[in-house]
């Protein structure tokens, strides 16, 4: 993947002398201390990682781990006091103000916490502000907030003022401000810890959705473990401003670094979290339609199995066999167009577990997990299913 983003070293220290606190911290003395000793805050503590284009990066922690601190670094509205933030190659701790503006109107937008629309403008003209800034001429940046605003499913909505929104409707025009400038990356500070939970839900998989169409790069903050391994490609958790542990969501949740972690851990619904693609098994043993009845008999003694799937050359899914319809079949002289089943369940691998867990429960044939085009990527059984909430 192609790196966006990458951190070295970073250190932000708030306060006066904040470079004389970097010798303390180099020689292992607690934020604690520093707080007490010299009136410092360290809110960042010698921090690196890299974020890959298009993926959407968590930063988890608890409040005052210094995840939002670390997340204002990245667009320098919090100046390190110490280490490198490259983006694309180039370290933008060194811009001027110039380059910092244009850097900030180009290729970097923020979405905050309190959505922060103009009350007395509709929503499409807060949708605009960001091109108006740069002084987009009026037709093209209506165009462009019209267009984004479709994008985000507040399509018509545009001549309404803020007030007549619900929260998570006003959170979408922040969210469209942000892309109507076509930033290159999106930074989300807590988005949608203002929102209802039911809203909150709604919002977390809009954002799924409007990733899906315009395949941002976006740094996402959230003290929340569930929405964070949710939304995450890959999360990074936090600690006394230092990070713990960066890794996917099945890798934190297989191997967790440390106690610390474990903990974080512990209460996180995973039903919520576990993909189809997380408990599926590799689509082998298979059949394939130019295969006989007794080539079916034997892939099924052999792996110690009732039931095998059927696919083309392509591995595209055509339907299911029972060895009991297969003994038959041979006996009665019949073909394997004639006893293949298509009464069985179908998922993408996208699918939640939590969605999974009925479907499970009551059938009797494993659940084929396919992509858009109808190919068989894998196989789900029950086992697996709930072995995936473990």
């Amino acid at each position: 993947m192609t790196e966006k983003i990458r951190v070295e070293n970073l250190v932000k220290v708030f306060g006066r002398n904040s470079k004389a606190v970097l010798k303390k911290l180099e020689k292992g003395i607690t934020k604690e201390e520093i707080l007490k000793k010299t009136g410092n805050a360290v809110g960042v503590n010698n921090v690196s990682f890299e974020v890959n284009e298009g993926e959407i990066f968590v930063i988890m922690g608890l409040s005052g781990s210094g995840k939002s601190t670390l997340i204002r670094c990245l667009n320098l509205l919090n100046k390190p006091t110490a280490g490198k933030i490259f983006f694309e190659g180039e370290d933008i701790v060194k811009y001027n103000k110039k380059q910092l503006r244009e850097f900030r109107q180009n290729k970097m937008a923020m979405v905050f916490q309190h959505f922060g629309l103009f009350s007395h403008r509709t929503v499409e003209d807060n949708a605009a502000y960001g091109l108006e800034v740069k002084g987009a001429p009026k037709e093209e940046r209506l165009r462009i907030a019209r267009e984004t605003l479709e994008t985000v499913g507040l399509g018509g909505w545009g001549d309404k003022m803020p007030h007549q929104l619900s929260g998570g409707m006003q959170q979408r025009v922040g969210l469209a401000r942000a892309l109507a400038n076509d930033p290159d990356v999106l930074l989300m500070d807590e988005p949608f810890s203002a929102l209802d939970p039911l809203i909150r839900r709604d919002m977390q998989l809009e954002l799924l959705d409007i990733q899906d169409k315009v395949q941002k790069t976006i740094v996402f903050i959230t003290h929340d473990v569930n929405e964070a391994f949710k939304i995450g490609d890959r999360v990074a958790v936090m600690k006394n401003g230092k990070i713990v542990q960066v890794g996917t969501p099945e890798e934190i949740l297989s191997n967790p670094a440390n106690e610390y972690i474990e903990d974080f851990i512990k209460d996180i619904d995973r039903s919520k979290i576990m993909q189809a693609k997380n408990v599926m098994f590799k689509p082998s043993p298979l059949l394939f339609n130019k295969d006989g009845l007794k080539v079916a008999i034997k892939e099924m003694e052999t792996n110690g199995i009732s039931s095998l799937f059927v696919v083309d050359k392509g591995r595209k899914l055509q339907g299911l066999i029972t060895i009991d319809d297969t003994i038959n079949a041979i006996k009665e002289g019949k073909t394997l167009n004639d006893i293949i089943q298509r009464d069985y369940f179908t998922t993408d691998p996208e699918t939640y577990v939590q969605e999974l867990l009925p479907i499970a429960s009551e059938t009797k044939f494993p659940i084929a997990v396919v992509d858009q085009s109808n190919k068989l990527e894998g196989i789900i059984v029950r086992a697996s299913v709930l072995a995936g909430l473990v």
